[in-house]
């Protein structure tokens, strides 16, 4: 898997890789000529006392050197480059995938390991082709290149190497096999931490009003741990592979010079000789040692590289039409109609929603009442194809939603949902998020009709009052009517308004159905509620119970005749109140 994605990631770039290939190659055998270079020096120079000799090995030793280092500059800076643009297209196709997803995915994945995949997997991904480029193609180029100069220094004494080599592969391959569990294990406890800290993040209210604070801690601690835990056991295999490494190598150089000064000795060998080939020596182990370096990263990034291709070949269950459909013109754009829908969730026996027929046309609202799980909201959701129906369709203006270019669908729906989000920015920003170009006296307006327009004129900066994620700076129903004026500015052809007043108190609900009476005179306005008050003049009703509809028609019309929102109507209302 890591070496799919890193092939598909890495193609635009293979001209700057080739590149870079090239530098190392040019590197290391700079790096491998200076020990021959030094030999000559100490056998034809220093050893028979030639000073010519001496200052002509010399400068090309110095040449050699400054090869060396441009090349080696080059090659980190190219592939430094390479590595964080590999990232910064990985992140955006991650991005975009997720963006494509519908709520089943969402639902699927979860936020938190969303996250942890686009930032961290990422990053270990990343971290991999950057120690790549700098380091592992270096590696095997001076490991093969210090066996050939080691062989030309001595056939005899690179015996060695035999025995060494087959020592520190088993040790690396032996280690890396332990670590690739625990790096797996750590990749999922970071996605429960993450998970733990939004969730304590985002209910920091309830937690201080259950006095819940210990407990959280202790949950908190418990998935900290989790990962200290698995970090701990990956870290100790990796503390166990650099000593062993170690004392592998300074054995070989122990050995290579009580055999290398007998051979000496024996008149078999020069000094410079020995000299290059103990360097050989170390750069081989070195590249041995380099290479266990990057194996420890890429169990790791194996992990990562899984994650990643899991969310990158997910395959979203809503997908655009090959050949769009446009929508007619004028107001009956925004007739809306379900027939025969039916939706149930992969895997679920039963369904959600059943044999549901249901037309919601222009200059009109449609309420949608039942209890809670009866199916609401999911209704909602299918119009602006959060979800596809599983059997059934779902019709604008005529056309099924699945046949509309995605961008033309959302273009025509102003959504407020059941937890209304606002972005981190200004008053200003959040009402032109669906309508850029909106104009200050059009948002002024679309406040004053969601009666936001005197708690924002009341906030330091007006339209430019800073917002935080989430709207966590305002109450419940200031964010619903900052949510509900942000549909407002966008002037739909269709409003679906997904229990958007279930915050404001009475008068306040009154009020700002009133003000949406001119203001979607030529829409379709499709209202999801628990309330009675809200939805009692409502053109028509409709009754869900159970996925199904059991009741449509006006408050006077179900009253009378329909149990269920009878029901509804009476436990929150009195007979005079319902009347």
């Amino acid at each position: 898997m890591l070496v799919r994605l890193l092939r598909e990631h890495l193609r635009p770039y293979a001209g700057t890789a080739l590149v870079v290939v090239v530098l190392q190659i040019v590197q290391v055998v700079a790096t491998l000529y200076l020990p021959s270079l030094n030999a000559d020096i100490i056998d034809k120079g220093v050893a028979v006392g030639n000073t010519h000799e001496i200052w002509r090995l010399g400068g090309i030793m110095l040449a050699v050197s400054l090869a060396q280092v441009v090349c080696a500059v080059g090659a980190v800076y190219l592939g430094a480059r390479t590595a964080m643009a590999l990232g910064r297209d990985m992140r955006a196709r991650l991005f975009d995938r997720v963006q494509a997803f519908s709520q089943q995915e969402m639902g699927s994945f979860g936020a938190p390991t969303l996250i942890t995949r686009t930032t961290n997997d990422v990053q270990q991904v990343q971290m991999v082709v950057l120690m790549t480029f700098t380091i592992m193609l270096m590696a095997p180029i001076m490991l093969v290149g210090g066996v050939i100069m080691a062989l030309r220094e001595d056939v005899a004494l690179s015996g060695v190497l035999l025995v060494v080599v087959p020592v520190l592969a088993v040790v690396v391959s032996f280690v890396v096999t332990k670590m690739v569990p625990w790096f797996r294990k750590m990749q999922a406890r970071i996605d429960a931490v993450n998970r733990v800290m939004r969730e304590q993040l985002a209910g920091v209210r309830v937690i201080r009003a259950f006095v819940r604070e210990a407990s959280e801690r202790e949950r908190f601690g418990k998935a900290n741990e989790d990962v200290y835990e698995a970090g701990v056991r990956a870290g100790m295999y990796m503390a166990v592979l650099f000593p062993m490494v170690m004392f592998v190598m300074n054995a070989t150089s122990v050995s290579v010079l009580w055999f290398g000064a007998r051979r000496i000795d024996n008149g078999q060998m020069q000094i410079g000789a020995l000299t290059a080939f103990i360097s050989y020596i170390v750069f081989i182990l070195m590249a041995v040692m380099m290479s266990s370096l990057i194996f420890v990263m890429i169990p790791r990034a194996m992990v990562s590289s899984e994650r990643i291709a899991a969310v990158v070949d997910t395959a979203p269950t809503v997908l655009p039409p090959i050949r769009p459909v446009p929508l007619p013109a004028g107001t009956e754009r925004g007739r809306l109609e379900l027939s025969g829908v039916e939706f149930r969730y992969p895997g679920a026996e039963d369904a959600v929603l059943q044999d549901i027929d249901l037309l919601a046309e222009p200059g009109r609202t449609t309420a949608i009442i039942g209890s809670t799980g009866s199916g609401k909201t999911t209704l909602v959701n299918l119009v602006p194809r959060l979800y596809d129906v599983t059997a059934g369709t779902v019709t604008v203006g005529g056309v099924d939603v699945r046949d509309v270019a995605p961008d033309e669908l959302w273009g025509l729906i102003g959504l407020v949902p059941q937890k209304p989000y606002l972005f981190s920015g200004t008053v200003r920003s959040n009402l032109q998020f669906g309508a850029p170009d909106a104009t200050d006296e059009e948002l002024w307006h679309a406040l004053e009709v969601a009666q936001a327009r005197s708690f924002v004129e009341a906030m330091e900066g007006g339209l430019d009052a800073p917002i935080a994620q989430g709207g966590t700076n305002v109450s419940g129903g200031q964010r619903q009517r900052l949510a509900i004026a942000r549909a407002i500015a966008r002037r739909p052809a269709i409003y679906l308004f997904d229990d958007s007043f279930s915050a404001l108190d009475y008068a306040t609900d009154a009020a700002l159905r009133a003000a949406l009476v001119p203001e979607t005179r030529d829409s379709t306005v499709v209202v999801v509620a628990q309330r009675v008050a809200t939805i009692r003049n409502a053109d028509r009703i409709v009754v869900l119970d159970d996925g199904r509809i059991v009741g449509s028609g006006t408050h006077a019309e179900l009253l009378e005749s329909n149990p269920t929102y009878q029901e509804i109507v009476y436990s929150q209302l009195s007979v005079e109140e319902a009347a």
